[in-house]
């Protein structure tokens, strides 16, 4: 695999979902890499997903995830 090959994404987890994990990270991916493929290499079900925010935006699962960009994961949140 050549640099061009892959891609840097900083991938931030937040509450729950850091436990036993990480708060901030960067990795590196093949390109045409969708958050979903991001989940399942960090061991994360679709099923626990509240929110994933691309750049501060939301996106969905399918959404590639591009060189340089930042991926923060939510689980889904419950309390009163």
């Amino acid at each position: 695999m050549t640099e061009k090959d892959t891609i840097q994404v900083e991938v931030k987890l937040f509450a729950s979902l850091r436990f036993g994990r990480f708060k901030k990270a960067q990795f590196e991916y093949p390109e045409g890499t969708s958050i979903s493929d991001g989940l399942t290499h960090l061991g994360i079900s679709e099923r626990i997903l509240g929110l994933a925010l691309v750049n501060g935006q939301r996106a969905p699962l399918n959404q590639l995830l591009r060189d340089g960009d930042s991926l923060a994961i939510f689980p889904f949140v419950a309390g009163g």
